[in-house]
């Protein structure tokens, strides 16, 4: 959890980067620096896209649309519910067996992935375009 924050602070930004965090941080730094490590595997974070700009899918819908093996695609999966940015849901439904099972973004997820690489990636378009020599008249 946060520290006591009495680490001093130089130019408004603290030594001790812990002390970023809120007094009443629900997560670690140690948990945030996860979550983005999580993110940094390609497969990890076609998965998460996945999720955040498609909504909920199933085991064989995210298969099928990443093109990845059953038992790769659970390991990563596993991954991203370790560190809470995916979430795995079971529903019964009716007229069927057993359980049918999806996964789904959560809200560290979408923030993960919307503010973090994809922002990045935005930053990349917005500057290529303001220094592209081509658009000059």
């Amino acid at each position: 959890m946060a520290t006591n924050h009495s680490h001093p602070v130089r130019g408004g930004v603290p030594e001790d980067p812990e002390d970023l965090l809120p007094e009443d941080s629900v997560l670690s730094l140690d948990e945030y620096l996860a979550m983005h490590a999580a993110v940094g595997h390609r497969t990890r974070y076609e998965v998460l896209y996945r999720l955040v700009h498609s909504g909920d899918m199933s085991p064989k819908e995210l298969e099928e649309a990443i093109d990845i093996d059953d038992s790769t695609l659970h390991y990563h999966l596993n991954k991203l519910v370790d560190v809470g940015l995916v979430e795995k849901r079971q529903l019964t439904e009716r007229g069927q067996d057993g359980l049918y099972t999806y996964y789904r973004a959560t809200v560290f997820g979408e923030v993960t992935l919307t503010e973090g690489v994809d922002e990045l990636i935005r930053g990349e378009q917005e500057f290529e375009a303001m220094y592209d020599s081509s658009n000059e008249s």
